[in-house]
C-alpha cells in the first residue's frame, strides 16, 4: 500500500511572508486531507504556523545545530528520516537550495520576480505596474509540483484565548489593533501623525485600541497614547500566540507594510495598510486587502517605490508620508465600522 504524501514546506523569515503563507497552506489541507504537511521554518514563527491544525512545524536551528553546510545535511538526514516526499521551496535562498539538493525529492521553487521587482523599483525608466502576488507565486510552487489550482481562503476565527476574553471585557465595542512601527523609517507613519490618529480614534466611546509593538517598543507606545482613552498597550504584555489569537478577534488593523498587517489578513481582518516608499504593486499587500491600502503621493514623489522593502529612503523624501493625511486614515477606519 503506498505511503500517502508527505510535502515540506520551505519558508524561514520574514514574519510577514510567513503570515501570507498559512492562507495557501489552509487551501492545501483541504484539498489534500491525507497529505502529510509540514513546514520548517524559525523557531519564532511555530504558533504563526500551528495557526492551521494538524501542521507539522519543524525548527530550522540556523543559529545552532543547523548552521552551514554540516548543520544543513543533519537537517536534511532527519527530515529523510519522516518520509519527505515533496518539497515547495517558497522561501529560494542558498540553505533552501541546499536542503533541497541533500533531500533529492521532487521539488519546486519559488519565482520571486527579481527582474521585474527591479524594474519597479530603480530610478529610472521605471516600469510601473502590478506585479504578481506573493501569495500568487506561492500558490504556483505547488502547482508546479503537479498539486492542481489552490484557492487561498482566509482561517477560520479561533475562539478568544483566556488571557485575551480579560482584554476584551465588552463584545459590543469595537477593536481597533494599531501596529505603529515598521522596520524601516520610509515605511513608518510619522509619529506625531500616528499620535493625532490614535486620539482621534479613542475620542468614540464605542472603540477600544490595542497597541502592538515589541517590548523595547512599550514606553513609545505609553508616549503615542499619553493623552489618549480606550488604549491598551499589548506590547510586552502577551506571548506571541496570545497576541496573534488577539488580533483574530479583532474588527480593524491598521498596519504600516510590515508583518502584523498580514497576521490580521491571514484571518479576513480589514487591515487598513499605510504606504511610504513601498507599494502593493511589488505583491506584498495583505491578502484580500488592497482596497484598504493608503498609498503615498506618486505624483508628488515618482520615484515611490523606491525598494521592494523600503529599505532606500532618498533625502528628498523623508516626510513623503505625510502626504497620507491623518484625516484619510480616520475616515477610512470609520468608514468600515460604521458602514
Amino acid at each position: 500500500m503506498k505511503q500517502p504524501d508527505h510535502i515540506l514546506i520551505i519558508r524561514l523569515s520574514a514574519m510577514g511572508d510567513v503570515a501570507m503563507v498559512m492562507p495557501v497552506v489552509y487551501a492545501f489541507a483541504k484539498a489534500y486531507p491525507e497529505t502529510k504537511i509540514s513546514v520548517l521554518s524559525k523557531p519564532f514563527f511555530r504558533p504563526i504556523i500551528e495557526t492551521v491544525p494538524n501542521v507539522h512545524f519543524i525548527a530550522a536551528e540556523t543559529k545552532g545545530k543547523h548552521k552551514g553546510i554540516l548543520g544543513i545535511w543533519k537537517l536534511s538526514k532527519t527530515l529523510k528520516a519522516q518520509g519527505i516526499t515533496h518539497v515547495a521551496d517558497i522561501h529560494n535562498v542558498l540553505r533552501s537550495k541546499i536542503l533541497t539538493t541533500f533531500l533529492s525529492v521532487p521539488h519546486a521553487k519559488i519565482d520571486k520576480g527579481r527582474a521585474a521587482k527591479k524594474a519597479l523599483t530603480r530610478t529610472h525608466n521605471k516600469i510601473v505596474k502590478p506585479l504578481p502576488t506573493t501569495i500568487q507565486r506561492y500558490v504556483e510552487v505547488f502547482n508546479s509540483l503537479g498539486f492542481k489550482v489552490l484557492k487561498p481562503e482566509v482561517l477560520p476565527k479561533p475562539k478568544p484565548k483566556k488571557e485575551i476574553s480579560k482584554l476584551i471585557i465588552n463584545s459590543e465595542i469595537k477593536k481597533i489593533g494599531i501596529a505603529p512601527f515598521a522596520a524601516h523609517k520610509g515605511k513608518q507613519y510619522p509619529l506625531e501623525l500616528m499620535q493625532v490618529v490614535i486620539q482621534r480614534l479613542s475620542q468614540n466611546n464605542d472603540i477600544q485600541l490595542y497597541l502592538f509593538g515589541a517590548p523595547s517598543e512599550k514606553t513609545q507606545l505609553e508616549e503615542l497614547s499619553k493623552e489618549s482613552l480606550n488604549c491598551t498597550i499589548v506590547a510586552g504584555l502577551l506571548k506571541f500566540d496570545e497576541e496573534i489569537n488577539l488580533i483574530a478577534q479583532l474588527d480593524i488593523m491598521l498596519s504600516m507594510d510590515s508583518g502584523n498587517g498580514h497576521l490580521s489578513a491571514m484571518y479576513g481582518v480589514p487591515t487598513v495598510t499605510l504606504w511610504g516608499v513601498t507599494h502593493p504593486y511589488a505583491g506584498f499587500a495583505p491578502f484580500k486587502q488592497e482596497e484598504y491600502c493608503l498609498l503615498s503621493d506618486r505624483d508628488k514623489y515618482p520615484l515611490i517605490p523606491t525598494s521592494v522593502y523600503g529599505n532606500k529612503l532618498p533625502e528628498s523624501y523623508k516626510e513623503v508620508m505625510h502626504t497620507i493625511t491623518v484625516k484619510k486614515v480616520v475616515d477610512t477606519i470609520r468608514s468600515i465600522l460604521y458602514k
